[in-house]
């Protein structure tokens, strides 16, 4: 049968019953993503594509769907997709901003506690079999009160995670393009400051801006030399943000205490000195992940695809204008 739309993962049957009603859609594989050419074939006759963040959305898989007119991605980072070739073809791209803040702001915050506290270090310890005595000089941590939080990106996602540090007794910076109302600073109990300063002053730097141009490798060697010696990193944002080769190069000197990532450079090739080192602590990018909140996701995208099938252009959560 024809189908409108194109997931290249596997939905859940009660994320995709309300839209069956509206739309015809082909769902990708259960348990992964498919392939770059299975797509490609797939998407031919399709009119919009769901994709994750993992997905290659280039100009030559456009060129091979001639009916495509929405690229509904499921997440909030679209810097996978060419837009300004989908923009060029007369093709809508939305992303699902807002709903999974919440649960990557939860999963930084989880990071910054574990690496401060060792938690990855002495959970290893225990699951070789090395805990034969109880001492009192092991896996001594850093308490978080009095820490300087810097943020690196102040939106919904760095907001949510000064707000919930705040309790901890942290004093939190920040640094992005446009600084935010007073109110909003006020709120969070977060001040801003240049980006230097948040270099130079957080004992504890966090990141939480998408991959542009101009963010791609901003903490690079530079930067890390310029941190306290002894602070920490949490990356839930995107891996190419920080300059690996620099950060691992900072982890075995000590310059950094510790790294808590839940993205990496070149995921899901993470290089050995990195997936080994014992005061790096790795997720495999499941900062979203939760039944709530990737469910979410989908019915977003949903949404936003089927709105350019009906004709209801722009589409909610637009990134480009065709």
């Amino acid at each position: 049968m024809p189908y409108d739309l194109l997931t290249s993962q596997r939905f859940p049957d009660d994320v995709v019953a309300p839209f069956a009603k509206r739309v015809a859609i082909d769902l990708g594989p259960p348990g992964g993503l498919m392939p770059y050419e299975e797509m490609a074939d797939r998407l031919a006759s399709c009119q919009g594509l769901l994709p994750t963040s993992i997905d290659r959305v280039d100009d030559a898989l456009m060129g091979r769907a001639p009916d495509l007119k929405v690229i509904a991605n499921v997440g909030v980072g679209y810097n996978h997709i060419d837009v300004a070739a989908a923009t060029r073809r007369g093709i809508w791209v939305t992303n699902t901003p807002g709903v999974l803040a919440d649960s990557v702001a939860d999963l930084a915050m989880a990071l910054m506690l574990a690496i401060l506290r060792r938690l990855g270090e002495a959970s290893e310890h225990v699951r070789h079999g090395n805990w034969t005595e109880n001492r009192q000089d092991t896996f001594w941590g850093v308490d978080p009160r009095g820490l300087t939080l810097g943020l690196l990106g102040f939106g919904a996602i760095g907001q949510g995670v000064a707000m919930r540090s705040k309790p901890f007794g942290f004093r939190i910076i920040y640094h992005t393009r446009h600084r935010v109302a007073p109110a909003v600073e006020a709120s969070t109990g977060a001040s801003y400051v240049s980006f230097e300063d948040l270099i130079a002053q957080s004992d504890v730097l966090s990141l939480h801006v998408p991959l542009t141009d101009e963010t791609r490798g901003c903490i690079g060697e530079a930067e890390f030399a310029r941190m306290k010696p002894g602070s920490y990193l949490v990356n839930t944002a995107r891996g190419p943000v920080v300059d690996e080769p620099s950060m691992i190069a900072a982890l075995e000197s000590g310059q950094l205490a510790g790294a808590g990532l839940d993205v990496t450079s070149t995921e899901p090739d993470v290089p050995k000195a990195l997936r080994e080192h014992p005061r790096a602590m790795i997720l495999p990018h499941i900062a979203s992940a939760t039944r709530g909140t990737r469910g979410g996701m989908m019915r977003m995208a949903l949404e936003n695809a089927c709105a350019v099938l009906e004709g209801k252009v722009p589409p909610p959560n637009a990134v480009n204008q065709v």
